[in-house]
């Protein structure tokens, strides 16, 4: 298998989108394998309607012969290559399969199986290289360039790459920070999802720790740069992508193993039953008669078709459900995961902040409306998630906005501005409550404390410098949260594994509610690989459910990782397994147990193409099996696993699944 991580092709599109770094996307026909694949797929459907409407031979043999050199022949070398090494490869074994189908009249069967095969194989390409797009284009998140300060003031604009440690940086309002480091001076809200997947901006201030890559809010930064460009957190995450997608063992589907052992032994025993009649006298012809049809019944046409319906109609069955399985050995490993690592925010919450209470100070004559009316006017002329959040519940409660004078923000702190002649603040409680009175403030202290025990980030309102209220914001839990690790719980044996960035009180929060008890907060990018890695060293298969590029590296370096797509980052979407498109979270267990019924479906289809092969190779060897009746029971063997196999197309399928 290529690395998931190799050069990609020159011709690339590039479509950058409003606010995000630019995107790199390999274009499908810039692949050799895709225009092979395209070539071999476009003459033999030019050639099929030619052979059923009955034309001569001569007008669709050459066209079959074209599909078979231009979809076989990649493949074919690659098998030649691993014969050298002394390795029966299965696309060897394909390719000499579909010979063998032509050279008894069965030649469009042979092209049917040559053009899936390319097919196959250009769209493993194309996965391997949109994942190296998006490793790539998340070094697009760090700035090309910084603003570096010299020891007089002077400002100069430099790459980051020319930052050494000890410089000093600014990072401006709205800017991308360009270096990870420590705040010298200044105060601002940092958003640095893309690091920890934490859901609010992160207040900063002189002493803390920043990221190369995060977006700055509206104050000015100071920075001292601690680390080199290479030594990054995201430069890190690069590494740690191509690390776990290089390490990762290789995977194949079981009967493939199988198949190489099965074939080998296949080529052997019909040589023997060529060979070995001449060498007692028998007639050249007869000999060659009986060792083809040997061939053909003893082949492994029907095994591989054991296995890739099944697992093909469950790949069908998901994705008309959301869930996009990327590949038929996905299916397959996602049926072998008994142990589940969640992320937090946009997981198992919706990953957007919301305001959970309302909670007016007795004694301040407001009451729940008129607060949040109050509250909601003050943040409407900001831009920080946290007003967005209160503006929204204000206007979904159909509340009617003053319009905010003097308006003015600090970062850090928060906002103030005149409302109906009254001046109201909107912030943190520890910076606000400074001016008030000894009761007042004690009593916001003890409501704001309530909230933040219970996972909520406290906002304090202030109306002419007398504590007025407090308001609770959250990220609101899915509602299909709950009920999906409780079945991931029965479907594994083992509660799921909560790993976040997030501040561990609000972790712990959201995990009691839907019933985890292992909790890891405050994680970075490698921490969570850690965790994955402990799992796995227990001897767990573990499957990785996230959506921010801080999860790539534990997506890669899991046994299984499935990525949520509506608003999944695209280094997370690429370098999943599977994505779950609608953001349904209760499709990930359905998803497992419906990949458990294909691998039960496999089982019996080898079973059946066991029995059929079995009795057609005796019935050659004891007796004498005429070409056609062999070609007839390889067919129908074939024909009754492939139909066992679509079973799982059915609308039925999933719902038993999903029970």
């Amino acid at each position: 298998m290529t690395s998931a991580l190799a050069p990609a092709p020159a011709d690339q599109a590039l479509s950058p989108r409003p606010g995000a770094a630019p995107r790199r996307r390999t274009r499908v026909l810039a692949l050799p394998e895709a225009r092979w694949a395209a070539a071999a797929t476009v003459f033999f459907l030019l050639a099929l309607p030619l052979q059923l409407a009955g034309a001569p031979a001569w007008a669709w043999g050459p066209l079959y012969a074209v599909t078979y050199a231009a979809g076989g022949w990649e493949p074919g070398w690659a098998g030649l290559r691993a014969l050298r090494e002394k390795t029966l490869d299965v696309d060897l074994l394909m390719v000499v399969a579909a010979l063998g189908a032509a050279s008894i009249g069965q030649v469009m069967d042979g092209a049917l199986l040559i053009v899936i095969f390319a097919t196959s194989g250009a769209l493993e390409a194309l996965a391997t290289a949109r994942t190296a797009d998006s490793v790539r284009g998340l070094l697009d998140l760090a700035p090309a360039t910084a603003t570096r300060v010299d020891a007089d003031g002077g400002e100069a604009s430099v790459g980051v790459a020319e930052l050494a440690v000890g410089d000093t940086v600014l990072v401006r309002p709205g800017e991308r920070i360009g270096a990870d480091g420590r705040v010298l001076d200044g105060a601002s809200d940092v958003d640095q999802a893309t690091i920890t997947g934490e859901p609010l901006p992160v207040a900063k201030e002189r002493g803390d720790e920043v990221f190369a890559g995060t977006l700055n809010g509206t104050g000015a930064l100071r920075i001292r740069v601690e680390r080199d460009a290479s030594d990054t957190v995201i430069a890190r995450i690069v590494r740690m992508v191509e690390e776990a997608s290089e390490t990762k063992a290789p995977t194949q589907l079981f009967i493939e193993k199988v198949e190489q052992r099965y074939s080998l032994g296949m080529v052997v025993a019909t040589l023997a039953v060529f060979l070995v009649p001449l060498f007692f006298g028998a007639n050249l012809a007869d000999a060659l008669l009986r060792a083809m049809t040997f061939m053909i019944v003893a082949s492994p046409c029907a095994v591989v078709l054991a296995t890739m319906p099944p697992l093909l109609s469950a790949i069908a069955n998901a994705g008309r459900h959301g869930v996009l399985v990327k590949s038929a050995v996905v299916m397959e490993r996602l049926g072998q995961v008994d142990a589940v690592a969640l992320d937090k925010t946009g997981t198992l919450t919706e990953g957007t902040p919301r305001v959970t209470d309302v909670r007016p100070l007795a004694g301040s004559g407001l009451d729940e409306g008129e607060l949040l009316r109050l509250a909601a006017a003050v943040e409407h002329p900001s831009e920080h998630p946290l007003a967005r959040a209160v503006v929204d519940a204000a206007r979904e409660r159909g509340l009617a906005l003053p319009v905010a004078e003097d308006f003015d923000s600090t970062p850090g702190v928060g906002v103030i501005a005149t409302v109906d002649g009254r001046v109201v603040a909107v912030g943190a409680p520890g910076r606000f409550l400074g001016g008030a009175s000894d009761a007042d403030a004690a009593r916001a202290a003890v409501l704001a404390g309530e909230l933040e025990d219970g996972g909520r980030t406290a906002v304090l309102v202030t109306v002419d410098g007398t504590p007025a209220g407090v308001l609770g914001i959250a990220d609101r839990l899915r509602p299909d949260a709950t009920a999906t690790v409780t079945s991931l719980t029965s479907l594994t044996g083992t509660a799921p594994v909560l790993l976040t960035g997030d501040a561990p009180r609000a972790a712990a929060r959201l995990a009691a509610e839907v019933g985890i008890e292992d909790v890891r907060a405050g994680l970075l990018p490698q921490h969570k690989v850690s965790a994955v890695r402990e799992l796995e060293n227990a001897g767990r298969k573990v499957m990785v459910v996230g959506d921010g590029v801080n999860d790539a590296p534990a997506l890669a370096a899991a046994h299984t990782g499935v990525a949520m797509g509506r608003a999944g980052s695209d280094l997370a979407l690429e370098t999943a397994d599977a994505v779950v498109v609608r953001d349904e979270l209760a499709t990930v267990p359905a998803v497992i147990a419906l990949s458990r019924r294909a691998r039960r479906l496999v089982v019996q289809n080898l079973v059946i193409a066991g029995v059929f092969i079995t009795g057609l190779v005796i019935w050659d060897l004891a007796g004498s099996l005429p070409l056609p009746l062999g070609v007839a029971g390889h067919e129908g063997s074939t024909v009754i696993v492939g139909l066992n196999g679509l079973r799982l197309l059915r609308e039925a399928a999933w719902r038993r699944a999903a029970e």
